[in-house]
């Protein structure tokens, strides 16, 4: 899988700190997983940033310091000795989901315009997290919309165009709220995607703006 399409410097030094959302996080830690070069630019961040902790001033240690980490260390010992079951991958319609879903609660397709599917994904370290599975059919075009903060979306099935290009298994999309676009999914087949919102989308029609109240996206 070769990607065309990967997140920002910003959005990756967000990663790294800790700092991006819980949903945004998933999306970013699904295209990480397949995707090499952005993995090693969240490792370079990642090793500056311990560069910086270096230079902070130490405060004291606890008392109880050492014997709380041998505690923690005998912990760990103990359970790797625990050799779990494998386990079984995440699937929708027999389509090989994200790992990063791992833990979330997969929602059922829900209807949302002709040739259109969502499915609302719960994230149990934020239950405010908006994020979703979106099924387009081929052919089809998403309503033209902007976005109110950035949007997220990594490509799990299929692919899609718009005026940035086209986005393909493993890329990820992020626009942010300066951009407006209108996705439209290739002629090949359905296009399965991960999105989450770090706010709404902004409608352009009439008909999405009626909708999303409903759907809340």
């Amino acid at each position: 899988m070769s990607q065309t399409h990967h997140a920002t410097d910003e959005t990756l030094m967000r990663y790294a700190a800790g700092t991006l959302a819980a949903g945004p996080a998933i999306v970013v830690a699904a295209h990480l997983a397949s995707c090499p070069a952005c993995r090693a630019r969240v490792g370079t961040y990642e090793a500056i940033g311990g560069a910086l902790l270096e230079d902070i001033e130490p405060t004291a240690l606890s008392p109880t310091a050492l014997s709380d980490v041998i505690a923690m260390l005998d912990a760990e010992e103990d359970a790797a000795t625990l050799v779990p079951p494998p386990l079984a991958p995440l699937e929708i319609e027999g389509i090989r989901l994200p790992e990063a879903l791992r833990g979330c609660d997969i929602g059922r397709w829900r209807w949302i315009g002709p040739g259109m599917k969502m499915s609302r994904v719960g994230v149990p370290q934020d239950l405010e997290a908006n994020l979703i599975l979106l099924k387009v059919g081929p052919g089809r075009a998403l309503p033209d919309h902007g976005h109110v903060g950035t949007e997220f979306t990594y490509i799990v099935k299929g692919s899609f165009t718009d005026r940035f290009g086209t986005f393909e298994p493993g890329d990820l999309a992020e626009m942010n709220e300066d951009v407006e676009h209108q996705p439209v999914v290739d002629a090949d087949g359905d296009c399965i995607c991960l999105a989450a919102m770090e706010g709404k989308m902004r409608f352009k029609s009439v008909i999405g703006r009626m909708l999303q109240p409903i759907f809340g996206i």
